[in-house]
């Protein structure tokens, strides 16, 4: 029997890409589920996609961790069906715009850095009670390449990235005692709702971002979370940096030609 059935989890972000996946991956393991994002048909969608799976319990609410309000009013409404959290998975992120910073936006720096840095500080602040009280839990903040290695026309999503990981150690140090595992999980090149959101909805533009290569898909981040969250209480899976297998640096990328 897997470790994780019966688990909460709590999801952000969970209406695509990664934290969709994630849904249906821990559903899988027979998991009672926490699912927050702005989009709430599509959030339906994955919470109905989630129970097919075998999630035991699949809930959804509204969730923008943009606003402080936002998130206290999610945790609330988490704190009336459960006193716990087994799971909490940071995913809600995204970087918007790509540009130098000679011509960058305050707009697009803002919504970066809201979403994965400060968006990351509220929901984990929040939700903690529901964690540190629960010896084993597992918190993981999804992460970046771009916490790694910089790239000219990405410095506030690179820097926004290096963020969370500063965060993640940081929190990993403040949990120490509790039993309160804390992961970073890092992808590089990543097919999803990424690029479309970077490039404000250019649906042609995000797609040559992948042009004859293999990027990871949101179905391989689930099943690594799954096995970071699976792991026995004593073990600590700090960070894992995960790449598609064309992706040997953020800059070398093998692309197949026609």
């Amino acid at each position: 029997m897997s470790r994780l059935k019966n688990k909460w989890v709590l999801i952000t972000g969970a209406s695509s890409g990664f934290g969709a996946a994630a849904a249906c991956a821990f559903g899988a393991e027979g998991c009672k589920l926490l699912l927050g994002a702005r989009r709430q048909e599509k959030l339906k969608a994955v919470a109905t996609a989630a129970k097919k799976a075998g999630a035991l319990t699949a809930l959804y609410h509204p969730l923008d961790v943009t606003k402080t309000a936002s998130v206290e009013s999610f945790i609330a409404w988490a704190k009336e069906k459960t006193g716990k959290l087994d799971v909490l998975i940071n995913n809600a992120g995204g970087a918007h715009g790509l540009d130098p910073i000679a011509t960058a936006t305050d707009e697009d720096w803002e919504a970066t850095l809201q979403t994965n840095v400060f968006g990351l500080l509220r929901m984990t602040r929040a939700a903690l009670p529901l964690v540190v009280s629960n010896p084993g839990s597992c918190i993981i903040n999804i992460g970046s390449l771009a916490g790694h290695t910089a790239y000219e026309n990405g410095a506030a999503y690179c820097a926004a990235k290096a963020g969370e990981r500063k965060i993640t150690q940081a929190l990993r140090l403040e949990m120490y005692g509790t039993g309160v595992r804390v992961c970073s999980l890092d992808p590089g090149l990543s097919e999803s709702e990424f690029s479309v959101v970077r490039f404000k909805g250019d649906q042609a533009r995000a797609k040559k971002v992948y042009e004859g290569t293999h990027p990871l898909q949101p179905e391989d981040i689930a099943e690594t979370m799954v096995w970071v969250a699976s792991r026995p209480a004593h073990v600590n899976i700090d960070e894992i940096l995960i790449k598609p297998t064309d992706q040997a640096a953020i800059y070398k990328l093998y692309r197949r030609t026609k």
